[in-house]
């Protein structure tokens, strides 16, 4: 029998301090912490997925790994962006959308549900509910 894999099940950021990095997840992303201690933290992501927070007493930040993150549509990116930007002083990646590095240096791409190249990825029951529809590219070329 062939494996089948469903998803990814989490993905893992080391930082300095995770009460920080719970903070800076929860303001940006909204994240919602499921537990946490003694320098470690695991936050929701989307519905089946979370991310753990470790805490190490030096980072090692890579050049190229990376994760995305998806958000409902362009205006939650364009938050996104603003807050990085402003708040936290952040550079974005000159060549994607929301493409940037936390505070301890993960790098992190952040895409949307409009990206129809991308939303076959999840769940139907997911994209239902966030009631995302897609106008057909016949369409879109007539509204010009």
């Amino acid at each position: 029998m062939a494996v089948q894999v469903f998803g990814c099940n989490h993905v893992v950021i080391e930082v300095t301090d995770a009460k920080k990095a719970v903070k800076f997840y929860e303001d940006v992303f909204g994240l919602k912490m499921l537990r946490g201690g003694e320098g470690a933290a695991f936050c929701k992501l989307g519905e089946h997925q979370f991310m753990a927070i470790f805490e190490v007493e030096t980072l090692q930040p890579d050049r190229a790994k990376h994760f995305g993150l998806m958000v409902r549509d362009g205006e939650q990116i364009k938050e996104v962006r603003q807050k990085l930007r402003k708040k936290y002083k952040l550079k974005l990646h000159p060549d994607f959308r929301c493409d940037f590095r936390d505070p301890w240096g993960n790098r992190i791409q952040v895409g949307d549900l409009s990206d129809e190249s991308l939303v076959w990825l999840l769940p139907y029951q997911e994209v239902q509910k966030a009631g995302v529809t897609f106008v057909s590219s016949q369409r879109k070329g007539k509204r010009r």
